[in-house]
Formats: structure tokens, sequence, C-alpha cells
């Protein structure tokens, strides 16, 4: 499957979205990897963790890179080698990035129903504005959105629920904005998502 979407931002940011139609073996003859990269993927119990972890790297190469040009740091934060940032996200059949000279988050979820039920773990101030209405597309742009600014934010303890607030908003406009208070930083993004299949992709910029 070629690339699903590309949305390119006016902070020279672009978003890299790809639907996960091949096998690992499809996606092994059309790549190189790091040794690094191959163990991992060797590794994986889950073929549709390999296949994700795969199709992040077709992204790379839609963007200009390869496996080669990606690195992590000892959080566990993906970097490229040109200085660039990225941010990285696989659901099921669906992969995405983001890469710009800012920082930014990204994240694709399934809409599920179940995310009814685990909802008061990571909502606090936002069950004052949700409702029956479109509930389960509005908590998962909430959950994207908050899983978006984790990858943005520096400090490790930051809590979805105590730490996070996503401003009201209307689903529909695919426009947010959300706030993160922790320790000694204070950081305003903005939001953005679209929807398509069943699954949201959120991504954040920090304002």
């Amino acid at each position: 499957m070629p690339l699903y979407k590309t949305i390119t931002l006016e902070n020279n940011s672009r978003v890299y979205i790809w639907k996960i139609d091949e096998s690992r073996d499809d996606f092994l003859k059309r790549m190189d990897l790091k040794p690094t990269s191959q163990e991992r993927v060797n590794g994986m119990k889950s073929v549709q963790h390999q296949r994700g972890f795969l199709s992040v790297r077709m992204l790379l190469a839609e963007a200009g890179y390869s496996d080669f040009d990606l690195f992590y740091d000892e959080e566990g934060k993906p970097h490229l080698k040109d200085g660039k940032h990225i941010s990285i996200t696989h659901s099921f059949s669906y992969s995405g990035i983001i890469v710009s000279d800012e920082n930014v988050g990204i994240d694709i979820e399934m809409q599920r129903d179940k995310i009814e039920v685990i909802a008061h773990k990571f909502l606090k101030y936002e069950f004052e504005y949700t409702t029956d209405s479109d509930y389960v597309r509005i908590l998962t742009v909430i959950w994207g959105a908050k899983e978006a600014i984790y990858k943005m934010f520096p400090p490790r303890g930051l809590s979805f629920k105590d730490h996070v607030k996503v401003i009201p908003f209307q689903v529909d406009e695919q426009l947010g904005k959300a706030w993160a208070h922790f320790e000694e930083v204070a950081q305003k993004y903005q939001l953005h998502w679209l929807e398509f299949d069943g699954y949201t992709c959120v991504y954040a910029l920090e304002d």
C-alpha cells in the first residue's frame, strides 16, 4: 500500500500516515535495517508489532530518511541525525510520523467503545465538558492529544489525568488547545486531528 496521507503544516512540519497492508516479508524486501533494528524486529513476538515497526521505516523513506538516520535517547525518545524533531506512532492498521524543525508529537488510536471504561484514568478537568454525544470520538481525541503531548514533554512522571488539560473543543472542527503543567514547566499546545476508517490521528505542536 502506498502512503495513505501527507499533511504539510505552516511551521515546516509534515505528517505522514501509512495504511499497513503489507506482510512482514514484503516490508523487509523493500528496506535496509541497522543490525539493532533487525534484532528488534526478530525479537518481537507479535507480527502486528513487526509490521507497525517496519511501516514506520517506509514513512521515514517518504520523508527522505532511512532507518540509519533514526536513533533513540536514554528516555526512549526518537531523534533524527540531522537535528529535526520526529514523533512516531502506530496502531493496528495504521502508522504515522511527524517531522518538524520544532518539538512535535503524534498519536493514532482506533476508536473503540472500551475507552469509556478507562476514561476515569485519564480524564479529570475534561469531565466538566464531555457528554454522551460522540463520547467515544471525543475521548479518543483527548487520549490521543495527551499521548502526543507526553511524547513531547521532557520530564518523566507526567500524568495524563493530573498534568495535562485539553481545553473544550468541537470534535468536528479538528482543532484544539491543551496545557501541560508539571514541576517547573508550563506549556501550551496546538492540537490538530483527523478521523478515518474508525481511527483518530492527533498531532500536537508547541504554541
